[in-house]
C-alpha cells in the first residue's frame, strides 16, 4: 500500500502508462501478473479427485451450497445495504456503485489456492481439500460469469457481457487448462510438487506487484479519503465471519469430521481475490472503485482468516463428540 501510494505520487506518468497498456479492455501488465498468481494454483487441481465426490458428499455439499447459492447474494446484499443506506451520506452515488460491484466480484469468487494453507493450519484432510478445490474450480468456469452478471444487473450496474466472459476465459478457463496440461506433462506427484514449489513464489510476486499498481492509481483517493478503506472493509468483515459461522455450524450439525469441516468452512470464507481483481480491472478499469474494493478484500482477508483458523483449532474437540461414521473418511 505504502509503496503504491508513493509511486503514484512520485511517478504518476509510470502508473498512467501501465494503466494505458490495454487490449480489448484487458490490461496487459495486470494480465501477466494475474497469470503469475493463478497458474501455479491451477497446476494443483487434480481431475482424478472428482471421482471421489459421491464417496464424501456432506462436506462438499456444504461448500458448494455456501459458495454458489448463498455467499454471492449475501455479499451483494451487504454491499447495497452499506453503500446505498448506511454509508449513503459518506459516499458519492457513483463511487458507491463501484464499491458494490467490487464486493459482488469478491463474493462470487470463492477461494482456491490459500485454502491449502488454511487447511494445513487446521490439520485438515489434504486430499479432501484438493477435492473441494477441484470441484469448485470446475463450477467456477460455468457459474462465475452468470452469477456476477445477475447481481450486477440487480444492482443497476451495466454488465459488459463480452468483457466479463473474456475475463473468465482468460483468468479461469485458460489457466485451468494450462494447469491440467502441465500436470499431464509432469506425470508423478513428486514432480508436480517440485514444479509447484518452483513457480509458487511468482504468485506472491504477482500479488504484490498488482497491489502496488492498484494503490498507485488509487493513491490520491486514499490520501484525500482514507476512511474509504475502512468503509469498504466493514461489509467484507461481516460477510467473512457470517459465512464461516454458517458453514461451520452446518458441518457440526451434519456430524462432518473436523478435518473436513474446518477447510469446508474456510473455503467459502476466503476469496479467489486474484480472479476478482482481474475481472474488476477488465470490467471497470485499473483506477476504478471496483478494483480498489477487491484489493481491500486482499488486505482484510489474511488477519480475518488467521483469526478463524485459531477459532477452528480451539473448537476441534467439539467435533470429536459428534464424529462421523467411517463412510466419510478420505
Amino acid at each position: 500500500m505504502l509503496a503504491g501510494i508513493s509511486i503514484g505520487s512520485i511517478a504518476p506518468p509510470l502508473v498512467s502508462a501501465i494503466a494505458a497498456a490495454e487490449v480489448a479492455n484487458v490490461n496487459l501488465v495486470v494480465a501477466v501478473l494475474i497469470w503469475a498468481m493463478v497458474y501455479p494454483m491451477m497446476v494443483g487441481v487434480d481431475p482424478s479427485s472428482l471421482r471421489d465426490v459421491v464417496k464424501q458428499p456432506k462436506g462438499l455439499a456444504i461448500t458448494l451450497i455456501v459458495n454458489w447459492l448463498i455467499k454471492p447474494f449475501t455479499m451483494a446484499a451487504l454491499g447495497v445495504l452499506f453503500f446505498e443506506v448506511v454509508f449513503a451520506d459518506l459516499i458519492a452515488p457513483e463511487d458507491a456503485q463501484q464499491y458494490i460491484a467490487g464486493l459482488i466480484l469478491l463474493g462470487a469468487a470463492p477461494c482456491t489456492a490459500m485454502v491449502f494453507v488454511w487447511s494445513q493450519l487446521t490439520r485438515g484432510d489434504a486430499n479432501y481439500t484438493l477435492l473441494q478445490v477441484s470441484v469448485n474450480d470446475v463450477v467456477m468456469v460455468f457459474a462465475f460469469a452468470p452469477i456476477v452478471a445477475i447481481l450486477l444487473g440487480a444492482t443497476n450496474i451495466v454488465v459488459p457481457w463480452e468483457t466479463l466472459v473474456l475475463s473468465v476465459v482468460l483468468f479461469v478457463a485458460l489457466p485451468l487448462l494450462a494447469g491440467l496440461w502441465t500436470r499431464k506433462r509432469l506425470g508423478g506427484a513428486d514432480r508436480i510438487e517440485a514444479f509447484q514449489a518452483r513457480v509458487k513464489p511468482w504468485s506472491m510476486v504477482g500479488l504484490i506487484a498488482t497491489v502496488v499498481i492498484l494503490f498507485g492509481l488509487q493513491g490520491q483517493v486514499i490520501l484525500e479519503k482514507p476512511q474509504v478503506i475502512a468503509l469498504i472493509a466493514v461489509p467484507i468483515l461481516l460477510q467473512s465471519y457470517g459465512i464461516f459461522a454458517l458453514a461451520y455450524a452446518a458441518a457440526y450439525a451434519l456430524k462432518v469430521p473436523h478435518r473436513i469441516a474446518a477447510p469446508c468452512a474456510l473455503i467459502g470464507t476466503s476469496n479467489f481475490f486474484e480472479l476478482a481483481v482481474a475481472v474488476a480491472i477488465s470490467l471497470f478499469g485499473l483506477n476504478s472503485g471496483a478494483a480498489l474494493a477487491t484489493v481491500v478484500g486482499v488486505l482484510v482477508e489474511v488477519p480475518v482468516m488467521l483469526s478463524l483458523v485459531a477459532f477452528a483449532n480451539r473448537t476441534r474437540s467439539k467435533f470429536a463428540l459428534k464424529q462421523e461414521p467411517e463412510s466419510e473418511t478420505s
